[in-house]
């Protein structure tokens, strides 16, 4: 899959803020929470629950940048990205009917994460759309007469 400027620039983008925070959230679970205004006690159960998910979130953002370079990793690289950037907004539109409205640092998050995911939508969305039906039907497994 050969990547234009937009789908380099998106994904690149994803995968940045993917890893950044999930690497914050894994080395210093304490400090990142603190910037949403969130104390966490050193409970190790709860420490343990925070960064096991930001490993989770490092490692799809580091997929999501080698998709960039490695054609191989393409495809898994956009699969990530979409994974991440429609899953972590609709948990927090979840929440926020569920639970009420959260601090102004989530819901910047939440703002953040469907701007993402919209740019997502806009440089990877229409790719099939725009397919020839001809390379479509090429695609399909060919069956043998016998």
């Amino acid at each position: 899959m050969q990547l234009s400027r937009l789908q380099k620039l998106t994904l690149g983008l994803s995968g940045l803020v993917a890893f950044t925070i999930g690497a914050f959230i894994l080395v210093s679970p304490q400090a990142f929470y603190t910037s949403y205004g969130i104390t966490l006690n050193r409970d190790p159960n709860l420490l343990s629950e925070l960064r096991a998910p930001g490993a989770g979130l490092a490692t799809l953002g580091a997929i999501m940048l080698l998709g960039i370079g490695r054609r191989a990793m393409t495809q898994v690289a956009v699969v990530a990205a979409f994974a991440v950037y429609l899953a972590f907004p609709l948990g927090r539109l979840v929440s926020l009917a569920v639970d009420g409205v959260p601090s102004g640092s989530i819901l910047a998050a939440l703002a953040i994460e469907i701007v993402i995911a919209c740019l997502l939508l806009t440089a990877f969305g229409q790719r099939r759309a725009r397919a020839p039906v001809a390379e479509s039907i090429a695609d399909l497994p060919s069956r043998s007469q016998g």
